[in-house]
């Protein structure tokens, strides 16, 4: 057994509203730059849907994640690395800007500067890839609030997979249809396709935190890592070359700090922590012969952080303290092994997905409350579980390679919670029955409603802080958006998203980072008398607001002044 440390991160799907906080703050973090104007880091997804790129879990289509061959063992579903090469100047397998979309801007100038006339200007969408006039026809969130319109619906790859199964009990009206937001960040997978897909070796995995990051100065631009991802969240900077992808914001993450997109989350769903896994045994459990095992076959490589005799071993593989003891509180292992309410999306791709979700259960809740009856009770509420209008089977293609019954599980498990807690909010007699038929003990239910409803700050988030001794390994020169050579490394306006060069990632030492990152005031460095950190300005030219620099005076009229 060799114990390793992943950062993880768990979604309440029940909480998500859909409003793309996530999205806007982690594009204005990371994406905000010419070359990756179509690139979402973090999109939300509206289920049923087509999802971004379109169909992107077709992977008859699309050819990513691995394959078990007759052998038992795991190789890229698009190919060993003879094919692979073979198609490395050309590779078919990747998705068109169609498939993403075409990213847009408005003529704004046209509606200030304007003559006067008749009728009121129009500010047109203009292509941000070629400036020109266009037509929006695609986006990353079109299927936004549409999900089950006939027209949308039908070419969801999960629903088309299980047409057969559930007949006409999926709704297609917009009266009677049922709908979910998905967001979805790269899964920073135990096995990560993508890293074997890479012909240069740019794509890793930081063995300290488990973050799956594109060395820029390695990559070759030949997307191959675009292909071998099966949840498309690598993406191809078109004016560097270069690969890019989630880095699950590890200068934050170093400090212990959360993901931005975690920190804006208005509905607090996002919960961040630590899991220790057997890593000895990643690929053992990925080549699990049945799909619908791979799931159990994740949670078994899951350690109990607590058991003395994984901390011993965790020890002697250089895991700290603080970090053991960061895994002991982690709420990401505790509500995907303890309660086993979070589940991995799409397991089937055998990459061992580390972002954890639990499904929702508000829709059955309205279902119940609109039709008069008692929306908490249990009984209503397991009746409920089993019929519907976005079948369990569609969840259980999501989440569980089509097995139901982990989904059922979880769902009866959310539905005690709301029963047995109604109770005792309301000043009632518990009933101990409630949690027993679920599995559960009251006390644990009662931990499982402090942490999905009620949880503070600091027990959402608990992350460990990295090491000094290993400050060096963590500094920009083996990070993902490296500062020479990465991205943004060209001239254009004088400032805004691609102007001059970009501000690094992080300037300072990952702990001094901490201090810049948290206090409301600008923090003095040793090099630096302070420091300003705006989103949308690089340090070319002078932002809005601010006091402009004196031009510098020639030698002649130094000259003149001092005579």
């Amino acid at each position: 057994m060799r114990v390793m440390a992943q950062v993880g991160m768990v979604m309440n799907l029940d909480k998500c509203i859909g409003c793309h906080t996530c999205s806007v703050t982690c594009k204005q973090a990371w994406t905000n730059r010419a070359g990756v104007e179509y690139v979402w880091f973090n999109n939300v997804e509206t289920r049923p849907g087509q999802g971004y790129p379109r169909t992107y879990e077709d992977q008859e289509k699309w050819k990513g994640g691995w394959k078990r061959t007759r052998r038992g063992k795991l190789r890229p579903r698009a190919g060993g690395r003879l094919h692979r090469l073979t198609q490395i100047f050309s590779n078919p397998k990747l998705p068109e800007l169609a498939d993403y979309y075409e990213p847009w801007t408005y003529e704004y100038d046209t509606l200030i500067s304007a003559p006067q006339g008749e009728h009121t200007p129009v500010a047109r969408p203009k292509s941000l890839i070629t400036g020109e006039p266009m037509k929006i026809s695609w986006s990353a969130n079109w299927d936004d609030d549409l999900a089950g319109g006939p027209e949308l619906a039908p070419n969801d790859p999960v629903l088309r997979k299980i047409k057969g199964e559930v007949g006409d009990r999926v709704k297609l009206d917009f009266e009677q249809a049922f709908m979910f937001y998905l967001p979805r960040i790269c899964e920073h997978c135990l096995n990560p396709a993508c890293v074997a897909a890479c012909p240069s070796g740019a794509m890793y995995k930081r063995a300290e935190d488990g973050i799956v990051l594109v060395d820029q100065e390695q990559c070759r631009g030949w997307r191959m890592c675009v292909t071998g991802c099966p949840y498309k969240k690598v993406y191809f900077n078109h004016r560097t070359g270069k690969a890019e992808k989630c880095t699950l914001c590890y200068p934050r993450i170093e400090v212990g700090l959360p993901t931005v997109c975690s920190e804006t989350c208005v509905g607090r769903l996002r919960y961040l922590g630590l899991f220790l896994y057997d890593e000895e045994r990643v690929a053992e459990a990925a080549a699990t012969e049945n799909e619908q095992e791979l799931y159990q076959a994740q949670l078994d490589l899951l350690l109990d952080p607590n058991d003395p005799e994984v901390l011993a071993q965790a020890r002697r593989d250089g895991i700290p303290e603080d970090w053991l003891e960061a895994a002991q509180r982690s709420p990401v292992y505790k509500l995907a092994k303890e309660y086993q309410v979070a589940l991995p999306l799409h397991p089937e791709y055998r990459t061992m997905p580390m972002v954890w979700y639990i499904p929702p259960l508000s829709p059955i809740v309205d279902a119940l409350r609109d039709t008069g009856n008692d929306a908490e009770e249990a009984g209503n509420l397991f009746g409920a579980i089993r019929s519907l209008r976005i079948p369990v089977e569609y969840l259980a293609e999501l989440f569980t390679a089509g097995d139901p019954a982990p989904v059922v599980r979880a769902l009866d498990r959310l539905a005690a919670m709301r029963s047995y807690m109604r109770d005792e909010n309301l000043k009632r007699p518990t009933r101990p029955e409630v949690p027993i038929r679920v599995g559960m003990t009251e006390e644990s239910i009662s931990e499982m409603y402090r942490l999905l409803s009620i949880a503070k700050y600091e027990d959402r988030y608990v992350i460990p802080t990295a090491h000094a001794e290993v400050g060096r390994q963590l500094d920009e020169l083996e990070c993902s958006l490296d500062v020479a050579g990465g991205p943004g490394q060209y001239h254009s306006g004088t400032f805004g998203e691609a102007s001059g060069r970009p501000t690094p990632v992080a300037v300072e030492t990952f702990q001094a980072l901490k201090q810049r990152q948290t206090s409301e005031t600008i923090v003095p460095t040793e090099d630096q008398s302070g420091r300003v950190n705006l989103l949308n300005w690089d340090g070319a030219g002078v932002p809005l607001g601010m006091p402009s620099v004196p031009p510098r005076r020639s030698a002649e009229e130094a000259d003149d002044d001092r005579s």
